[in-house]
């Protein structure tokens, strides 16, 4: 019998000011050693996939065939995603829960925890109406 349970995969979308600024050395170093800690342990324990940290800038297209492009993400915000990280988990209160424990948590980030999904809703969607469209 097979005592693991199944993982799921979660994106956790990290959004922020840059936690480092403003604070005194003591407490920068205290918090690096947490992050990196908190990381490695999550690696140890298998439960990071992928992840990386986002340049502050980047392009947003939208528009009809992507004909509008500008400075971005975010143009009016101070605020981006600053990095990624696709957990398994076997559970979103699962992943909710090692988001939590993020050290950078108290210094003014916030975490989105997303489950990530094997086809696109939109896919699964259109592909129900065709169904139906044609009987």
């Amino acid at each position: 019998m097979n005592d693991t349970k199944p993982m799921s995969e979660y994106l956790l979308l990290f959004r922020g000011k840059d936690w480092d600024e403003g604070l005194p050395q003591d407490e920068l170093q205290r918090l690096l050693d947490d992050v990196i800690a908190w990381h490695e342990d999550l690696a140890k324990r298998g439960l990071i996939k992928a992840g990386q940290p986002l340049a502050r800038r980047g392009k947003v297209v939208s528009g009809e065939r992507s004909r509008g492009v500008t400075d971005g993400p975010f143009v009016e915000s101070k605020e981006g995603i600053g990095g990624y990280l696709i957990l398994l988990a076997g559970s979103e209160d699962e992943a909710v829960a090692i988001a939590k424990s993020s050290p950078t948590l108290f210094y003014g980030t916030t975490v989105e925890v997303r489950p990530l999904l094997n086809e696109c809703p939109c896919f699964v969607r259109a592909r129900r109406k065709l169904t139906f469209a044609s009987v």
